[in-house]
């Protein structure tokens, strides 16, 4: 039996497989722009994985926007071109293509809850995987860790068994290895 072929103008037929990718988008900061951004990915049905913004050219008052989405090559183009022709975007990069060698970052804080033993076997594996210790009671202690994302998630599940309480994730930092900029 065939499938019935979808009268959406957004539908694409991909063999490859989906992978997560990292697009920065570069815009004017100005109220309503990261809405705009938002928007395209919503409205056509695409996940953001992790979102962080912040102004990086503060006298042209430009803003740099770190997107991780998941999807085929096929797709991730197709997002960037999308973005491309939105207004006040300026540029538009896929980071994690062959185009860029990329290093990406995220900041994590979980709070644990333990006593006895369990307190010991988190307190070690913090510091197997280089976390720190920020705050500490009698009962429990927060840690922070800086990392890949995949490092930070390894963390995370770790924890799961020895206590963990809550979790605040900053979203994926990103930036281009070598001499030149985006």
């Amino acid at each position: 039996m065939t499938k019935p072929k979808s009268k959406s103008a957004y539908e694409i037929i991909e063999t490859a497989p989906e992978a997560p990718h990292t697009l920065v988008v570069y815009v004017d900061n100005e109220p309503g722009v990261l809405a705009r951004v938002v928007g395209l990915f919503s409205g056509r049905g695409y996940n953001i994985e992790s979102l962080t913004v912040t102004e990086v050219e503060h006298e042209k008052h430009i803003s740099r926007i770190t997107i991780v989405t998941s999807g085929s090559p096929k797709v991730i183009y197709q997002i960037r071109d999308q973005l491309e022709r939105l207004v006040p975007v300026h540029r538009v990069a896929v980071l994690n293509n062959t185009d860029y060698e990329m290093i990406e970052r995220e900041l994590a804080m979980l709070k644990v809850h333990g006593l006895g033993e369990k307190r010991l076997e988190a307190l070690r594996m913090g510091d197997a995987f280089g976390a720190t210790v920020i705050d500490a009671t009698l009962e429990s202690f927060v840690f922070q860790i800086t990392g890949r994302s995949i490092e930070i998630e390894r963390f995370i599940t770790l924890m799961q068994d020895l206590g963990l309480v809550e979790v605040v994730r900053t979203g994926v930092a990103a930036i281009t290895r070598g001499k030149e900029g985006l």
